[in-house]
Parts: structure tokens; C-alpha cells; sequence
């Protein structure tokens, strides 16, 4: 997987193919999986227990056990899944009129770094992605966004331009807007997935308000990423999850 041009206000990010036509061959005891439903938003999925958001530490712990009976089949980490199911919680308990759904979460995930593993990256038991996944020097390089510097590469390590980090691919500028401690360590961080997680949550719920219109889901998600492209890959990636199978 290769980081794409980002074009975004908001995050940088990565963009992947569109879904692949059906008609692979499956051996005599095993299931086609099931078709990609269309539409936007994606569904829901399937629900997430309900989260003591309160609660001191990590939230997101709460979710292992859901996240563990169900991660394998989409090929999504279960620090990662219960990151996204931890986000959707709490917007949900905080912000129930974004109506936003984990398997969006999940989609820009997948897009983005596919959860934390790009290249040789994956997520660590304390949700961190390592080796950290920073992205490329946004120095307006054709087909790239140019941002010079706005935090004196504190978050990405670059004086000079800004690069997009961590496993939801934040750009610090967007960071400093969004950016929240989700695993209850006292620090946001971007390289964190619970924080990730969250923080995109908020980000979408800014932007789009009820995300059950489709109008308003396909708004947050151009906040993300101002690419229509980039829009139907995750939502490709979202419906697959919500049908419990591996994204395209």
C-alpha cells in the first residue's frame, strides 16, 4: 500500500482501490462472503455495547471482548475495532444527533493506514502504532497539498512542512483542533488509536451533523479528504464492515 496524494483541509490521508467485481472461486466448504451493500451512509453494523465513558483509563478495554469476537472476519485489529467502536460510543453518549457509526470509523482506518499497519507499522497492546506512521512532506509536490509548518514539527517531526501522522493520518494543524486524550492518559496523542479514533469522530460530527442523511455523511467525510474518490473508498471499505467481511 502506497499513501496517496491528500487533498483534504482537514486530515491527510491515503486513498485505495474502488471495490473489485465479484467471481472469485471459493472451494466446496467455504461461503462466498457476503455482497458489499450499497448506498450511503454504510449500516451501522453490528452494535456496540454500551460504554462507561466516564470510567477511569482506557474505555476502549471495555470493548476487547466485542471487538474480539468479531475482528478476525474483517481482518481489523482488535485494539483498532474496539478504538472505533469506543469512538462511536462516546459520540454517541455526548453527540447523538451525528448518529455516527463505527464501521465509518472504520472505514477511514482502512483507507488511511489500514488500522495502524502501513508498511511495518502495527498497533502495540497500549494502542500506539509502531514504528509511527508519518506521512509524506506536504510541500506542494504535484498532486499534493502544500502546508509549511505550523507546529514546529513537534507532532511529525518537520520543521519545515506538515505531515500527516499516527493511524487515522492527522495533520497537526487539524490536530490541534481536534485532537483529545481518549485513552485516559492525561495526553492526546495522534499516534494513539483510542485518541485517533475519537478525535475523527469529532471531526466528522463537526462537519456533518446527523451523518444518517447522505448528504451530510458524504460532507464529513470530504472534510476528511476533499476527494470524491476517497469518499466512495470509504464508504466501500464501511459497507463491507457492516456485513462483517474484509474490506476491498
Amino acid at each position: 500500500m502506497t499513501i496517496r496524494p491528500r487533498r483534504g483541509h482537514a486530515v491527510a490521508l491515503s486513498l485505495v482501490a474502488a471495490v473489485v467485481a465479484s467471481g472469485c472461486a471459493y472451494g466446496p466448504t467455504r461461503e462466498a462472503p457476503p455482497p458489499i451493500p450499497p448506498g450511503i451512509p454504510p449500516a451501522a453494523g453490528a452494535p456496540v455495547p454500551e460504554v462507561d465513558i466516564n470510567a477511569p483509563g482506557r474505555t476502549s478495554d471495555q470493548l476487547r471482548p466485542w471487538a474480539e469476537g468479531i475482528n478476525e472476519q474483517m481482518n481489523i485489529p482488535a485494539a483498532a475495532l474496539a478504538a472505533y467502536g469506543n469512538a462511536a460510543e462516546t459520540m454517541r453518549q455526548t453527540r447523538p444527533e451525528c448518529n455516527l457509526a463505527w464501521t465509518t470509523l472504520a472505514g477511514i482506518g482502512h483507507v488511511e493506514t489500514r488500522h495502524g499497519r502501513y508498511r511495518r507499522s502495527s498497533l502495540n497492546d497500549d494502542g500506539y502504532a509502531l514504528p509511527p506512521i508519518i506521512g509524506i512532506q506536504l510541500d506542494g509536490s504535484p498532486g499534493f497539498a502544500r502546508i509549511p509548518d505550523t507546529d514546529g514539527g513537534e507532532l511529525d517531526g518537520d520543521p519545515e512542512f506538515d505531515r500527516a501522522v499516527g493511524p487515522m493520518q492527522f495533520i497537526p494543524e487539524s490536530w490541534r483542533r481536534y485532537g483529545v486524550d481518549a485513552n485516559g492518559d492525561g495526553r492526546a496523542d495522534p499516534n494513539q488509536i483510542d485518541d485517533a479514533a475519537v478525535s475523527a469522530a469529532r471531526l466528522l460530527c463537526e462537519n456533518g451533523g446527523d451523518l444518517s442523511v447522505a448528504e451530510n455523511w458524504q460532507r464529513a467525510v470530504l472534510a476528511y479528504n476533499a476527494s470524491r474518490e476517497y469518499v466512495m473508498d470509504v464508504r466501500d471499505a464501511a459497507a463491507a464492515y457492516s456485513v462483517g467481511t474484509t474490506a476491498p
